[in-house]
């Protein structure tokens, strides 16, 4: 018997609504759930099997009968037609970076002056495949003249819906966080190093890091932080130069160089992975508790 909304209890279904929501689910299609695999198999026997010869018009006076349409393909239809095959995407959806996308980024990023303009050349840069899956630019947030810049890895849902960074489930523990330290977002920068979204949520590619490394780096730069805090892997691996994981990498304090500026960098767990192993916080608190010593020396030096 086929389950319906109705047989759900309500703090069920709505759990598993956010979770749908959180995996980058956007809407759903169809009444019923479809085997594709089964959909396919049969197009694909019914393709395959021999068709009987039809005699020539001439010999039989008859001219050959029409093939029968297919029966239906598993969705609770009869006769029901092979579904459509999809338009392909147009042009600007598949943009593949050559050589001259990657040129056209640090141009770009190098023509910057000041942050208001890097913001810009992000907005008009259009060589990255993620802006035309993203529905906005996710830039910053917080106090571009703080002491402590965070970088993390890239925009959730609810990051790219509002188009800030760090505003759903992740960013309410990162600010939790922060106010454990003595810190808030009047107090911190807070960035990425991918700007857009990437779908469902999947982790970045390379081509798309590389991409974009010109971007943060410059930003690094053009806020002139004293600290730096590196969330996750992504921004880790990608800022501090190394093929370390982040769990051999956090807690221990590095040195982060931005065009001909070095800052002392600092690589902890992403507070998203945090909320999938919350045993893992005492690490992060630790992190974090050598990172407020360190401001504390810097406002004494």
């Amino acid at each position: 018997m086929t389950a319906t909304a109705a047989d759900i209890n309500p703090q069920a279904l709505a759990a598993l609504l956010y979770f749908y929501a959180e995996s980058g689910v956007d809407e759903l299609c169809e009444d019923a759930a479809i085997d594709r695999f089964e959909q396919s198999a049969k197009i694909l026997e019914a393709r395959s099997r021999p068709q009987p010869n039809a005699a020539a018009p001439g010999e039989t006076g008859r001219t050959p009968a029409a093939k029968p349409p297919l029966a239906s393909l598993g969705d609770g239809r009869k006769n029901a037609a092979p579904p459509p095959v999809a338009a392909a995407p147009q042009a600007s959806q598949l943009t593949i970076p050559g050589a001259a996308a990657f040129e056209d980024a640090r141009a770009l990023a190098a023509s910057a002056n000041t942050i208001a303009e890097l913001r810009a050349a992000l907005e008009g840069f259009t060589g990255c495949n993620l802006r035309h899956s993203a529905k906005t630019l996710v830039f910053a947030d917080g106090n571009p003249d703080a002491d402590i810049m965070f970088i993390g890895e890239a925009p959730g849902r609810e990051e790219d819906l509002q188009g800030m960074p760090f505003v759903g489930r992740a960013g309410q523990l990162l600010d939790r966080m922060l106010a454990a330290i003595g810190l808030s977002r009047d107090t911190a920068y807070i960035t990425n190093m991918i700007p857009w979204r990437p779908p469902g949520n999947r982790t970045p590619a390379a081509h798309e890091i590389e991409l974009c490394r010109p971007f943060i780096e410059r930003h690094i730069v053009l806020a002139q932080p004293k600290l730096l805090v590196m969330l996750g892997n992504v921004a880790s691996k990608s800022l501090l130069d190394t093929d370390k994981g982040i769990l051999s990498l956090r807690g221990t304090w590095m040195s982060c160089k931005a065009g001909e500026t070095e800052t002392p960098a600092l690589p902890t767990l992403h507070p998203a992975y945090l909320l999938r192993n919350p045993a893992q916080k005492r690490l992060a608190w630790a992190d974090f508790l050598s990172l407020r010593e360190r401001l504390d020396q810097i406002k004494d030096s």
